[in-house]
């Protein structure tokens, strides 16, 4: 699985970013795609995630959307009103999901390399 982020980088505070990420290589037909972040000295943590066939999302806050184009295998996440503290290492991920049953929790089986999104002034 090999999975292409684009988007990232200088955003300054209120602003809003939209990143994409594009999968190819999939063994499978039924998976979870979402977003992980990792700010300075925190622990990583799942900010979006939805299934391939967009019957099911999570978003950490109202700020956070996700989507899918599913004939692309490529899900998009907009972050709006951006803040200092949504600096961060943002990596897009898949897991598989044989039943699509839940959404969470969200193990990240196959990662990206990740992109920096800084919010500065």
């Amino acid at each position: 699985v090999q999975l292409v982020e684009s988007g990232g980088g200088l955003v300054q505070p209120g602003g809003s970013l939209r990143l994409s990420c594009a999968a190819s290589g999939l063994t499978f037909d039924k998976y979870a795609i979402g977003w992980f972040r990792q700010a300075p000295g925190k622990e990583r943590e799942a900010v979006a995630v939805i299934l391939d066939n967009a019957d099911g999302t999570f978003v950490r806050g109202g700020r956070f959307a996700i989507s899918i184009d599913s004939n692309r295998h490529t899900t998009y996440l907009q972050i709006n009103d951006l803040a200092p503290d949504d600096t961060g290492v943002y990596t897009c991920a898949v897991d598989r999901r044989p039943t699509r049953r839940y959404v969470l929790p969200f193990r990240g089986e196959y990662l990206a390399k990740g992109t920096l999104v800084t919010v500065s002034s």
